[in-house]
């Protein structure tokens, strides 16, 4: 799966489904110029026929699942809420979901969607920026132009994600003395354009460090701006010091009543005695339990096992989370063993084709594909629960094989896929044929 870049108006007339016939079909009436061209719009109440639900497992002799049962429904949606789900009525008037799966939609909750080459030319990253400092002064260069487009390059970039299920996202946004606050207002206004078919909740992110850059006032005003959490960045290695930088990003999120998502790529001791440090002052604030996040956390990678089942369990008392890239080679993350103590982990994709990584496709079902490879996850049963990566935790069964999702009364929110169950979905990275969002079909 390569990342693609592809023009607003070849994505709209690939993606637009609107209900006609009784059938998904692609259409978008005529556009005279890309500008003009908006997604179809459609009812937020209709009825699905020849839905494929997941309905429980089968078990051999051993007790071992074998088999995920499924079987074809009929789904009401209404004002955006799953109004009941039916016997499937195959001679209905509905529209035919021609027996695709219907997973939960999915989540990207690690992402910078004001920062990427997405809607431009190809281009690789310099083999000169090899620390996070180098980075940090190569995004005082390109920003300023970069900033020009953002806005529609976010666009893009939403676009894409939801080609590939996804909904919801948490994004982090620059917040630093070279965009100043602009980078932040021109992903409002992406959202904002985008607001009836995606959501996001935003981390103002202090990318070139809050004393490195002198960015304390910058983001104490970007915390009173309809952000969500305070971001961090590595307090020792760009800071120097890691009380200073923690203290500042908690009395933060204290003061304008936020979550915390720090980015932590510190491997070595700086970067557990940031983990231990803010797991202490979440603790001491718990008004911050079950809202505060590490994303990275590579340090978590390199200790040995007594060492990571202590921090683990450190912080799952503490109601901290982990958001991870699934990272592979010499950065393998203890993610069963979070999973295992009770932590939260959250995915994402990070970058999509930008200057610090070009490998991000958009797909976050293809990051719990790569944690199926990484963490030997083969059986059908291992398989159908790290989709859970993808998800958020959403899963349309229970471990004991009970439907759990979905509901009538639940939002109206899932991704038609090309699979037979769950399992095949994250093994194979199957195709998502539509997204819908609050009961609009979006892509």
């Amino acid at each position: 799966m390569e990342p693609r870049s592809i023009s607003r108006k070849s994505f709209i007339k690939s993606s637009a489904v609107i209900l006609a016939g009784g059938s998904f079909i692609g259409t978008t009436p005529a556009a005279t110029n890309e500008e003009e061209a908006k997604p179809v719009k459609t009812d937020k109440s209709f009825t699905l026929k020849n839905v494929r639900l997941e309905t429980g497992f089968e078990y051999d002799e051993e007790g071992e699942v074998v088999h995920t049962r499924t079987d074809l429904f009929h789904v009401q949606i209404d004002d955006g809420k799953i109004k009941a789900i039916l016997p499937n009525k195959p001679d209905a008037n509905a529209i035919d979901a021609k027996g695709l799966l219907m997973l939960p939609p999915f989540r990207d909750m690690h992402i910078h969607l004001d920062k990427t080459f997405y809607g431009l030319p190809w281009k690789a990253k310099s083999a000169r920026n090899k620390t996070v400092k180098d980075m940090i002064a190569y995004e005082q260069q390109i920003i300023p132009e970069l900033l020009k487009t953002s806005t529609a390059r976010t666009e893009k970039l939403i676009e894409l994600l939801q080609s590939h299920g996804t909904n919801y996202a948490r994004s982090h946004v620059n917040i630093e003395p070279t965009s100043g606050l602009n980078s932040l207002k021109n992903l409002q206004k992406a959202l904002e354009n985008k607001k009836d078919s995606f959501q996001a909740e935003l981390v103002a992110f202090p990318q070139h460090g809050i004393y490195y850059t002198k960015s304390e006032e910058l983001m104490k005003e970007a915390a009173k701006m309809e952000i969500d959490f305070i971001g961090g960045l590595d307090p020792y290695s760009i800071d120097g010091a890691i009380e200073k930088h923690m203290d500042f990003v908690v009395q933060l999120a204290l003061d304008n009543n936020k979550g915390i998502d720090i980015h932590l790529h510190e491997s070595g001791e700086s970067g557990i005695k940031t983990i231990n440090y803010l797991i202490d002052k979440v603790n001491e604030n718990p008004v911050l339990k079950g809202k505060t996040f590490v994303s990275h956390s590579f340090a978590l990678a390199n200790l040995d096992k007594v060492k990571t089942e202590e921090t683990a369990e450190n912080l799952a008392n503490a109601k901290v989370g982990i958001a991870s890239t699934i990272p592979f080679g010499s950065t393998i993350m203890p993610i069963p063993l979070l999973y295992k103590h009770g932590v939260d982990v959250v995915a994402g994709n990070d970058c999509i084709v930008d200057w610090w990584s070009t490998f991000g496709t958009g797909s976050i079902l293809q990051k719990a594909n790569l944690a199926a490879q990484l963490y030997g996850y083969r059986t059908e049963f291992d398989l159908s629960r790290i989709l859970k990566l993808a998800t958020h935790n959403v899963l349309p069964l229970d471990d004991k094989g009970i439907q759990s999702w979905p509901k009538a009364g639940d939002e109206a929110s899932m991704v038609l896929i090309d699979a037979s169950c769950s399992a095949e979905a994250v093994s194979r990275v199957s195709p998502v044929k539509s997204l819908i969002h609050c009961g609009k079909i979006v892509y």
